[in-house]
């Protein structure tokens, strides 16, 4: 799925930038990847809030949040959420306000590396049935 294959991208570059200290970044392409995520298991699920983005032409901000929550759900994970209020934070005060610096930024890779692999897994034994 190219989301999936994005969201690895945008990973690879977080690192980057963090092993470069450009917390900013960093920052941004650590939202990038939770959003991905977000679309990938939205649209692998069908949720409401993907049928809402395609009738708009585009995800909003509050869609994203939405899909979180709706994902989150009903796969029983409430760590969805979680990542996605992190990436949120990260993309406001790190990349928009930049005031966070790279320590701020990288402790919350391990979440996003563990959001990545669930979207995987989901995103797998969908394409399985």
């Amino acid at each position: 799925m190219a989301r999936i294959e994005l969201a690895e991208k945008y990973l690879e570059e977080a690192k980057d930038y963090i092993n470069k200290k450009d917390a900013v970044q960093a920052s941004e392409k650590m939202y990038k990847v939770v959003e991905e995520c977000i679309k990938a298991l939205a649209e692998t699920l069908n949720t409401l809030e993907t049928q809402e983005a395609r009738k708009n032409g585009r995800w909003f901000m509050w869609l994203l949040g939405s899909a979180a929550r709706s994902v989150a759900n009903r796969l029983g994970r409430p760590e969805i959420v979680e990542t996605w209020a992190l990436a949120y934070d990260v993309h406001v005060w790190g990349f928009h306000e930049a005031k966070y610096n790279v320590d701020n930024v990288a402790w919350g890779l391990a979440y996003i590396e563990r959001l990545l692999k669930i979207t995987k897994d989901v995103v797998e034994t969908s394409s399985k049935k």
